[in-house]
């Protein structure tokens, strides 16, 4: 399900685990998104989450978004200027601590990343955990409406798998939903607007790492460099000339 899909405090409430608990299959998992708060009194965090919950109701694997909407789910310049967020809530979320690599019985290790996060090169994997063998993405792109910003959302997300090598599950509440194989390619998707759901096997990660995933950014110095060389080379080609 996907960012937000259960707009109450999933971890708090065991009923409702349990209620949600009966449409997974006996060994699955079901990820959905859903607030969490930590503590009490002024001393409360509010986070954006994403949850693993398994056939019994018990949560299994929690990742918090770090990556925060400023002046959407956060004011950054609350102290200095009173401007305000650019949508209706009763607070601040507050900051995950990163991201997290889970492992799950029965299914290969998973990077989860929450809306916008996924946008981010070399910024999707954790660096400290072995390599996950796919990345799972739920958002909610239904601020966005019927415009590009969905699509260029999705373009990422494909980017991300290309430059990983790792296939990537995506839950969106109002499009794109889709599973994008490790090469970049579009599986199974559910469009912009279209209800329904999608049903097929998660592909297979790259059996080799790919260079951008060995060097992340820094392979664009590399090019760079690279092109200054030739454009020197070809200069004094010129002159020679």
């Amino acid at each position: 399900w996907a960012e937000t899909a259960v707009p109450f405090l999933l971890s708090d409430s065991e009923d409702l685990r349990r209620s949600i608990a009966r449409i997974v299959p006996p060994g699955g998992y079901l990820f959905t998104g859903a607030p969490r708060v930590e503590g009490e009194g002024e001393a409360r965090e509010f986070y954006n989450s994403l949850h693993a919950l398994d056939s019994f109701g018990e949560i299994r694997a929690t990742f918090d978004k770090f990556h925060l909407v400023p002046f959407g789910e956060y004011d950054p310049l609350s102290e200095y200027l009173p401007l305000g967020k650019l949508v209706v809530a009763a607070g601040d979320f507050d900051s995950g601590s990163g991201l997290q690599h889970w492992t799950l019985n029965g299914l290969p290790p998973v990077s989860p990343l929450i809306c916008y996060e996924v946008i981010f090169p070399g910024a999707v994997v954790a660096s400290d955990a072995p390599r996950p063998g796919w990345i799972l993405n739920v958002t909610n792109d239904a601020w966005f409406g019927e415009t590009s910003g969905p699509h260029q959302h999705f373009v990422n997300v494909r980017l991300r798998a290309v430059e990983e090598g790792l296939p990537v599950i995506r839950a969106a509440n109002t499009g794109i939903s889709a599973v994008v194989d490790s090469y970049g390619r579009v599986v199974e998707k559910l469009a912009l607007g279209e209800r329904g759901v999608v049903d097929a096997d998660l592909p297979a990660a790259l059996n080799d790492i790919t260079p951008y995933a060995k060097i992340g950014n820094a392979i664009v110095g590399v090019l760079i460099a690279g092109l200054l060389l030739l454009a020197l080379l070809f200069r004094l080609f010129l002159n020679q000339k």
